[in-house]
């Protein structure tokens, strides 16, 4: 593996990493300008958006990348810039037919969701969701050029662009609903409009630095153009046929989470009026699909990069037919995905009080469902990890079953569920229809492989013993803590869920380290962490 591909690696990593932590913390002052309605006016328009724009994109920007890189390999550069010119054209076609379609049909959709005694007006609803759907012109546009790019392993101009975009839609997001809401005492849905068209100010300075990067690289792709071996003649049919069968799978794996979350935008206002609770449904559904959505997940970053590292490595395991080095590589991803993401989960949830204050205001709805939440980032993180696995193993029409399957166990209980368990019962759907999913992708992977799952099992039970500990020492000490400490307050809580987590990290860190489990899973670089530690 080639130093630059590392270091191009390590560049878009650290940019998406970026991009998702400003994407965290820009909710503290958009929280406490624009409150839980602002929130549940926002997740009306940003929800269907990113279902439209997966679908707008339909994977090509990944597969425009693995497809140049092939080619490339090969010496065959023309191949690839005759794809890269009508991907182009093709994202500009299907951006703007989603733009057209999310546009028009916005008023039907904020009728449809909008319920109750006192709901949000069906135009303030429209008006944001309108606002947000001229970034479908330009988005899917920008993707392909990130696309042929990293291709051509020029990871930094992705990276850069994905940090400058998020940087620019914060600032105009931030400053537009202050400038509203604080300096003209305008109205909320007018914020809201303008938080949503922060997408597509920010798409545009995503698009400015990829052009600047593209001129700046094009006479040496222009150069490798012109040493094309012109061997290779493949009509843009055949291309799009394999980009297609290899790229709609990851399409339903991206619109996992929102397809859920429009579940609840769909039924969970409906549900809750029929149990009498309409006066906070629309606040319930802003902490729901914002603000705690945001904060479970965290843990998901892990999977993500797992996602995207798996795939080339099992792939090659299982195409040359190394069946034991296969089974190690599933046996260490499993193993060390669970080991960082439980005691991450449930931390969160026990400390649930204080991180939702320490990153928004006290709010006792927003600490029960953030505890209620916390614990579904697992599966998240497994489905994500699994769906690749499947991928790897060239099995990847099976991921959408599983998900069709989990997306219909959410739609069927979410209903009766909220009627029972109130804003819970919407986690628990959701958290049933992942474990669904999950559960079938375990098992075609199984079947289609072999692997049994033994090992993970017995590991798992040891890392749910070491968490258990560890929660017990976590509540233990938020609990003294709360003694002399306000969670009510900011600052405070955030003195609460730092020291809480050191006293629960070096507990973890000492049994890991003391059980030789995390030596199984990390290898012998980790006895320098046990020195520095004295454990």
């Amino acid at each position: 593996m080639s130093s630059k591909f590392l270091k191009g690696a390590f560049i878009l990593t650290l940019g998406s990493i970026l991009s998702k932590v400003l994407g965290l913390f820009y909710l503290i002052p958009f929280e406490a300008m624009v409150g839980n309605k602002g929130a549940t006016l926002y997740q009306y328009g940003y929800v269907p958006y990113s279902i439209f724009l997966s679908f707008a994109t339909a994977g090509m920007p990944l597969a425009v990348s693995k497809f140049i890189s092939k080619y490339n390999a090969l010496e065959e550069y023309a191949v690839g810039r005759k794809l890269f010119k009508s991907s182009l054209l093709l994202m500009l076609i299907t951006g703007f037919l989603s733009f057209l379609t999310l546009y028009s049909m916005a008023p039907f959709y904020a009728g449809f969701v909008t319920v109750g005694e006192n709901p949000l007006p069906v135009e303030d609803t429209t008006a944001v969701i309108r606002a947000i759907s001229f970034a479908l012109i330009i988005v899917p546009f920008m993707s392909i050029i990130r696309g042929f790019l990293q291709g051509h392993e020029e990871m930094e101009p992705s990276a850069v662009s994905m940090v400058v975009e998020q940087i620019i839609r914060i600032v105009f997001l931030l400053a537009g609903v202050y400038v509203v809401l604080k300096l003209m005492d305008g109205k909320l849905v007018t914020a809201i409009s303008i938080a949503t068209f922060a997408a597509t100010v920010g798409a545009v300075g995503g698009l400015a630095v990829l052009l600047w990067h593209w001129k700046k690289r094009k006479p040496k792709l222009d150069q490798l153009l012109s040493q094309d071996k012109g061997t290779v003649h493949i009509s843009l049919v055949q291309i799009y046929k394999e980009i297609l069968f290899s790229s709609i799978p990851f399409v339903f794996v991206g619109i996992a989470m929102p397809l859920f979350q429009q579940v609840d935008s769909l039924t969970f206002n409906r549900a809750m009026v029929s149990i009498g609770l309409d006066n906070i449904s629309e606040d319930a559904l802003g902490i729901l699909n914002v603000y705690a959505q945001k904060l479970v997940i965290i843990p998901m970053t892990l999977a993500t990069g797992f996602s995207m590292a798996l795939v080339p490595s099992v792939t090659k395991a299982y195409i040359s037919g190394d069946h034991n080095l296969f089974k190690y590589q599933l046996d260490q991803s499993f193993q060390i995905l669970l080991f960082l993401t439980i005691p991450a989960v449930v931390g969160m949830s026990v400390l649930a009080d204080p991180v939702y204050s320490a990153f928004y205001s006290h709010n006792p709805l927003g600490t029960e469902v953030l505890q209620a939440y916390a614990p579904t980032a697992i599966l998240f993180a497994l489905f994500s990890v699994t769906a690749a696995i499947l991928q790897g193993i060239n099995e990847q029409k099976f991921t959408i079953l599983s998900l069709l399957v989990g997306f219909l166990v959410k739609l069927s209980l979410n209903i009766p569920l909220i009627q029972w368990f109130e804003t819970k019962g919407s986690i628990y759907a959701t958290t049933l229809g992942f474990l669904a999913a999950v559960v079938l992708n375990l098992a075609f992977i199984s079947y289609f492989t072999g692997y049994r799952y033994n090992l993970i099992i017995r590991r798992t039970l040891l890392i749910i013993a070491f968490t258990a500990g560890m929660a017990l020492i976590v509540w233990g000490v938020e609990s003294g803590l709360e003694l002399f400490l306000d969670v009510e307050s900011r600052w405070q809580a955030i003195v609460i869920v730092a020291i809480c987590v050191g006293f629960g990290g070096l507990f973890y860190a000492a049994v890991a380290l003391k059980s030789k489990l995390a030596h199984r899973l990390f290898g012998s670089r980790i006895e320098r962490l046990q020195k520095r530690l004295k454990l």
